[in-house]
C-alpha cells in the first residue's frame, strides 16, 4: 500500500498532466494506484473495508448482453462513447424492464422484461425495438399522451422514436413525429419546456464526425488511440423539438435560443434551476464550457452558464464532462449538480444557492476521491437508506494506459463514494463489489429492480458483459418510493415531491434523465434511516396541483394519481388511505 507522500505525489503528477488534455479521447495520465490499493484516501484516513454493497447478478437474473462498438481495425471516436439504456416500465405491471442499446452488434438493440424479482426475459423479438443503427442514448417520456411510456434513442446517424403500442409493442414513427436527426447524437430528455402540459425533447450532439475526417492520434507508447474532440475542431449545435400534441415535432431550435451556442455535448438534465417554475437545461461539453440554458418562458432560452458559476471549475478549465446528476443534496430546496469529468480532472460539484453556484467539490471530498477515474455514468442515490444521498460513478479511460500487456487498456474500477455529513467517502471494497472489477463503463442505470427498496445499479460496459450490481446493503435504513403519475397513467415528469423526515424537509423530482446515455426509474425513492414512516408526504404537479398526506408509513410503493393513492408490491396494487 503506497504511503500518504506518495498519494501527494500522484496527485501533482495528476494535476501537472492534465495540464495539456482537452476532452474525452486525450492522452490520459499514466494509471493512478487503484482503490484496491490505496482506496482513494480523503484526509488521509483510510475507510474501513467493509461487506459489499453490491453483488453483481446480470447472469444469474436472465441479463445477458454486451456491447460491441468496434468499426475498423484502428481507433474511430463514436467507438470509446456508447453505452446507453434505459429503466422502462413498458408494460405498467410495477417492475422495471431494460432497454439495452447496441452499436455495431449483430442483434441491434434489446428489451428485457422484468418477470418480477429483478429476473429478466429477453423479449426483443416482435417487440419492434431491435433497431441496428450505431445508438448512442436513450430517453423516456409519454409524448402521445396514451399513458404509455415511449422511447426516443440518439444515434450517431439518424435518430429514432418507438411510440408504445401496448402488449409490448412498438412502432418506429421517427419520419411522422419528425424526429430523425442526422447527426452525432448523445443524452436525450423528454420535459416540458413550455409549459403546456405535453413533454418536449432535448437532444445532445456531440461531434460533427464522419469517416473523411478521422485523424491519426497516438498515445506515447505511440500506439494508435482515441483522438479528442478538440482535435478535430467540430462542434455542433443541440437539437430542441417541440411537441406539437398531434403525434408530431417541431423543431424549434433556432428560435428559442438553441442554436446561439455550439458544444460537444454528452449529457444533460432538465430541471427547474432557478425556482421560477420553468424547468432549464443543462449540457456537460466536453472539452469546452459547459451550457446552462435558462428558461425564459415562452419556449425561449438564453444560455448563463458563466453567469450562474457552472461553465468550468474554480480555476478557470473547461473539463471534459460527460455524465451529470441533480439532486437537492444539501436539502435546501433547489437542485444542486455535478459533472464528472476525464482522469486528473475532478468531478465539478456545485451547490445551487437560488440560482447561483458555488463549487463544493474540494470541500465536500470529491476533488481528490474523482480525479484518479474517468467517470461516465453517475448519479446521487441513497443506497443504504440512511437518508443521505451517496454517489456511484462508471469509470473508464478513453486515452489507452500505457501498460500494453493489458487485456482492455481503457479498463477502470467503478467508484462508490458515502455521503455523510455534507462529506464523501469511498467505499471499501472499492465499488462496492467483490471482486472489484475493472471495465471500460460508460452508462449507469439506477433504480430498485426488485422493488426490495435497495437501489439497484445496472452498468453499461464497452466490450464486456453488462452488469447488475443488486442492492445487498447490510442492515438498510428503512425506506418509501413514491411512484407519482399524471392524469394519463404516465409517470409525472416534472412533479416535485417533499418528505418530512425528522426535522429535515426532504425534495426529490420525478424525472429519468440525468447520468450518461441512459434513462432512470421515474419512481422517487426516500431512504428513512431509522424511522418508520414520514411526517408529512407533499406532491406537487407540475401544472401546480398538490396532495399531501401524513404519517406515511414506509417499507412500501405508493402510485400517486392526481385522484387516487394505490399501495403496490410489483405485482399489483391496492387503494392506500389519503390522510
Amino acid at each position: 500500500m503506497r504511503s500518504a507522500v506518495n498519494l501527494q505525489a500522484w496527485s501533482m503528477i495528476l494535476v501537472i498532466a492534465s495540464g495539456g488534455l482537452s476532452g474525452c479521447g486525450g492522452s490520459e495520465p499514466a494509471s493512478p494506484p487503484t482503490p484496491a490499493e490505496d482506496s482513494s484516501r480523503v484526509d488521509g484516513a483510510i475507510p474501513e473495508a467493509a461487506a459489499p454493497w453490491f453483488r453483481e447478478s446480470a447472469s444469474e437474473r436472465g441479463l445477458e448482453f454486451q456491447i460491441d462498438a468496434a468499426l475498423a481495425a484502428t481507433p474511430r471516436l463514436p467507438e470509446i462513447v456508447p453505452g446507453g439504456g434505459a429503466a422502462i416500465d413498458f408494460d405498467d405491471d410495477g417492475w422495471l424492464d431494460l432497454y439495452l442499446l447496441q452499436a455495431t452488434g449483430a442483434g441491434g438493440n434489446r428489451l428485457f422484461r422484468n418477470l418480477g424479482d429483478g429476473r429478466f426475459e429477453d423479449v426483443t423479438a416482435g417487440s419492434g425495438l431491435a433497431d441496428v443503427g450505431f445508438a448512442m442514448g436513450v430517453t423516456t417520456g409519454d409524448y402521445d399522451a396514451d399513458g404509455d411510456v415511449d422511447l426516443f434513442v440518439s444515434n450517431f446517424g439518424v435518430d429514432r422514436l418507438f411510440r408504445n403500442e401496448g402488449g409490448g409493442r412498438f412502432l418506429d414513427v421517427t419520419e411522422v413525429a419528425g424526429v430523425g436527426h442526422p447527426g452525432f447524437g448523445a443524452s436525450a430528455a423528454f420535459f416540458d419546456a413550455d409549459a403546456d402540459g405535453d413533454p418536449d425533447l432535448y437532444v445532445t450532439n456531440y461531434v460533427d464526425w464522419s469517416e473523411a475526417t478521422e485523424l491519426d492520434c497516438r498515445n506515447r507508447t505511440g500506439r494508435p488511440d482515441y483522438c479528442p474532440p478538440a482535435r478535430y475542431d467540430a462542434p455542433t449545435r443541440d437539437v430542441l423539438y417541440r411537441n406539437d400534441g398531434d403525434g408530431t415535432f417541431t423543431d424549434v431550435s433556432e428560435e428559442s435560443g438553441i442554436n446561439a451556442a455550439v458544444g460537444t455535448g454528452l449529457g444533460v438534465v432538465a430541471v427547474d434551476f432557478d425556482g421560477d417554475g420553468l424547468l432549464d437545461v443543462f449540457v456537460a461539453n466536453d472539452g469546452m464550457p459547459d451550457h446552462l440554458w435558462i428558461n425564459q418562458g415562452g419556449l425561449r432560452f438564453e444560455e448563463e452558464a458563466m453567469q450562474r458559476g457552472c461553465d468550468r471549475d474554480l480555476s478557470g478549465v473547461a473539463k471534459a464532462g460527460m455524465g451529470v446528476s441533480s439532486e437537492d443534496v444539501d436539502d435546501d430546496g433547489d437542485p444542486d449538480l455535478i459533472v464528472c469529468n476525464l482522469g486528473g480532472e475532478s468531478d465539478s460539484f456545485y451547490l445551487n444557492d437560488g440560482g447561483r453556484f458555488l463549487d463544493a467539490t474540494n470541500r465536500s471530498g470529491l476533488g481528490s476521491a474523482s480525479r484518479h477515474f474517468t467517470r461516465f455514468g453517475l448519479g446521487f442515490v441513497d443506497f443504504d437508506n440512511d437518508g443521505t444521498l451517496d454517489l456511484y460513478a462508471a469509470n473508464g479511460r478513453v486515452g489507452a494506459s500505457d501498460d500494453t500487456e493489458a487485456d482492455d487498456p481503457y479498463a477502470e474500477p467503478d467508484l462508490l463514494l458515502r455521503g455523510a455529513g455534507g462529506r464523501y467517502t469511498p467505499v471499501r471494497p472499492a465499488g462496492g463489489t467483490v471482486p472489484t472489477p475493472a471495465r471500460t463503463s460508460r452508462g449507469a442505470i439506477f433504480g430498485d429492480f426488485d422493488n426490495d427498496g435497495g437501489q439497484d445499479v445496472v452498468v453499461l460496459d464497452l466490450g464486456s458483459p453488462a452488469r447488475l450490481l443488486r442492492n445487498v446493503v447490510e442492515s438498510r435504513g428503512g425506506w418509501l418510493t413514491v411512484d407519482v403519475r399524471d392524469e394519463r397513467g404516465a409517470p409525472a415528469i416534472g412533479a416535485v415531491v417533499r418528505a418530512r423526515l425528522g426535522d429535515r424537509l426532504v425534495t426529490r423530482r420525478v424525472r429519468t434523465d440525468s447520468s450518461y446515455l441512459t434513462a432512470q426509474d421515474p419512481r422517487v425513492h426516500f431512504g428513512l434511516g431509522d424511522l418508520e414512516s414520514v411526517a408529512t408526504l407533499e406532491v406537487v404537479w407540475p401544472d401546480g396541483s398538490t396532495r399531501t398526506m401524513s404519517d406515511v408509513a414506509g417499507g412500501r410503493i405508493l402510485r400517486i394519481e392526481p385522484r387516487s393513492i394505490r399501495e403496490s408490491d410489483g405485482g399489483g396494487s391496492s387503494e392506500a388511505e389519503v390522510r
